[in-house]
């Protein structure tokens, strides 16, 4: 079974078309402990929304997860683990924080009531509306 979640990114750090130019990256520099729950929660194959933080704040396209959570190598404490992730493709259209909020079943997910998370869950429906909302 596919498990869905959602990654940010600040756009000037790195962005979803350096992603697209690289085809695959390590999805690291993660230290909030419940986004590293949620790393360590990730399976090869599991599908991630590449939301733009900042300015942007929107979702903006699809990645792949392609390793089992590892430690990584770059840090001296083995808790903080990473994965390697690949990209997949490009939402048609952005979806916006904005856009999201106004939507009733979008209120209790981790996006809109923990804002500096990284790392999230999407249940599946939130996922689907996202997909929906991007082809309009």
């Amino acid at each position: 079974m596919v498990n869905y979640w959602l990654v940010k990114q600040e756009p000037k750090s790195y962005n979803f078309s350096i992603l697209k130019k690289d085809k695959k990256t390590v999805w690291d520099g993660v230290h909030n402990n419940l986004a590293l729950k949620h790393i360590n929660n990730m399976k090869k194959g599991d599908l991630i929304l590449f939301y733009h933080s900042g300015d942007e704040k929107q979702v903006v396209g699809i990645i792949q997860v392609s390793s089992k959570p590892y430690s990584n190598p770059e840090e001296i404490n083995e808790r903080f683990v990473v994965v390697d992730v690949k990209y997949k493709k490009e939402l048609q259209n952005p979806v916006t924080l904005s856009e999201m909020k106004k939507q009733k079943k979008f209120k209790n997910w981790e996006l809109l009531r923990i804002s500096r998370l990284s790392v999230m869950p999407v249940p599946k429906g939130i996922w689907n509306s996202i997909i929906k909302m991007s082809k309009k």
